[in-house]
């Protein structure tokens, strides 16, 4: 079935009834082309490349719960491509561009909203960093302003420009950043998906991966083997565990990252705001809530779930922010197992088993690399070559050293 404006009228007039199912619900193969192991964004945009640029079909994706039961329904939407180093500039860019044409390419409403993104400074330091960073992003094709003060009094005035400790010197606005519906991104994709022939197989928990020879050979699952020619591990928090069962023990550690949102309100909150003296960030979703997160917790943890040290932390960021926000009652709070790498960079590459492939290390970067990461991802299963956007994003970096530290703060997980 194709969505349109036509279809929703139709359908309301006689009661919604004639809606088939976005995806199918098949039984596991016994053997496929290639297994992808997670449901989430990421899996699910490789799988949908795979079948769209590179014409495979016998592809299933492995998800222990049910599709988008991870990280992918649980960040903070936010969409944007104001990376500075090499190799994460050109790698989210390419991201951006594919987000600005995935509602046409899926057929399905992912609410992605273009409302621009405003990075605070409050140092004479912070701002030339911001000015540096706009060039790199100007020289890259992407779109950056600097505003003075006065220009973000203008746009932004709830903001609190009267503190001393934290003064506001101005920001960096990246137009054509924004937020997209998080789950729908995932329901668009799987749709896309099972529509190319992929079995998407949930409640499906890979426990284990077969090596023959240095070949992999296929998993075990709670829903009996699955052979398979080429397998991808891509699990976000889950990563370390899924490696492990290949042997493997990745440069990664798993974090959890909380997430929070308010009441719904009328609108007020036009852009993406990040506050440039804290790890705070926040944006209005179109029911009117309040989206808004901070720091990771700072200790490694599977548990989707934070501690309410880091919520004061998050909530002392905001009020000093934006002091209005302290009015708006919190509705609910979430946690994301954040898979970082000691640079804060991500991982796209073979391992040393044939066949075998990982896509993981997403930090904080995750959401808004859903379509270039599966681009790429799926371009690597196909061609056994890197794609030209994702060839620093190499796993043996981090034993060569050339590691890829956009914020400049060491290689140490829990910085990035």
């Amino acid at each position: 079935m194709r969505y349109s404006g036509l279809k929703v009228i139709t359908q309301g007039l006689f009661g919604n009834k004639g809606w088939g199912a976005a995806w199918r619900s098949p039984e596991p193969k016994a053997e496929y082309d290639a297994v992808i192991i997670g449901g989430g964004g990421h899996g699910l945009s490789t799988a949908y490349y795979l079948a769209k640029n590179h014409g495979l079909t016998n592809i299933a994706v492995l998800e222990k719960g049910y599709i988008g039961s991870g990280n992918i329904g649980r960040n903070t939407t936010i969409v944007r491509a104001n990376y500075y180093m090499p190799g994460n500039s050109e790698f989210y860019s390419h991201s951006l561009k594919l987000w600005e044409g995935l509602e046409a390419e899926l057929n399905y409403n992912v609410m992605h909203s273009q409302r621009g993104q405003l990075v605070l400074c409050h140092s004479d330091g912070q701002r030339d960093t911001l000015a540096r960073r706009g060039n790199a992003m100007l020289n890259q094709g992407d779109d950056a302003e600097l505003w003075s003060r006065e220009r973000v009094r203008e746009e932004v005035p709830y903001l609190d420009f009267e503190q001393t400790r934290f003064p506001i010197y101005g920001g960096l606005m990246h137009w054509r950043g924004g937020t997209a519906r998080h789950d729908a991104v995932a329901w668009g994709y799987a749709r896309g998906a099972d529509q190319r022939g992929v079995d998407l197989i949930q409640n499906c928990e890979v426990t284990g991966i077969d090596i023959e020879n240095g070949v992999v050979k296929g998993v075990q699952t709670t829903r009996g083997p699955i052979r398979a020619k080429k397998v991808a591990m891509i699990a976000a928090g889950r990563s370390s565990q899924v490696a492990a069962m290949a042997g493997m023990r990745l440069p990664v550690e798993s974090h959890v990252l909380q997430a929070f949102v308010t009441e719904g309100l009328k609108p007020i909150i036009d852009h993406v705001i990040s506050f440039g003296m804290g790890h705070f960030y926040i944006s209005q979703s179109d029911k009117g809530g309040l989206v808004f997160g901070g720091d990771i917790d700072f200790y490694a943890s599977y548990a989707a779930r934070g501690n309410l040290p880091m919520v004061e932390h998050v909530m002392e960021a905001g009020m000093t922010l934006m002091p209005m926000i302290g009015r708006a009652k919190v509705l609910r709070s979430w946690g994301g197992i954040m898979d970082m790498t000691p640079d804060g960079s991500p991982i796209i590459d073979k391992t040393h088993v044939e066949g075998l492939f990982v896509d993981a290390g997403w930090n904080y970067g995750g959401f808004k690399a859903v379509p270039a990461s599966g681009w790429c991802m799926a371009h690597l299963m196909a061609t056994g070559e890197s794609h030209e956007v994702a060839r620093r994003f190499r796993l043996d970096r981090f034993r060569t050293g050339h590691v890829m530290d956009e914020e400049g703060t060491g290689s140490q997980h829990n910085l990035h």
